[in-house]
């Protein structure tokens, strides 16, 4: 699955063009590295997303297309 995909269905962020833009923006980072939107994700790797007040981190967990609203964290684990 895609990063920008993979950050919207997660809710991460609410709109995968604002996913797109934080990848193209240098914003997403892969085990360490700078991603572009269509780096695909897979099971196991670290993400961090930069935010203007801080910087999230977490482990994908799993990847679903389709996933509720109450299962969308079950995706991923904070780290």
């Amino acid at each position: 699955m895609r990063i920008d995909k993979f950050l919207k269905v997660s809710r991460i962020l609410k709109r995968r063009a604002v996913a797109s833009d934080a990848c193209s923006g240098g914003k997403v980072c892969v085990n360490g590295r700078e991603v572009k939107p269509a780096y695909r994700v897979k099971v196991g790797d670290v993400v961090t997303v930069a935010f203007a007040g801080g910087e999230l981190k977490f482990a994908v967990k799993a990847l679903n297309e389709k996933v509720s609203a109450k299962e969308a964290d079950t995706l991923y684990e904070i780290i």
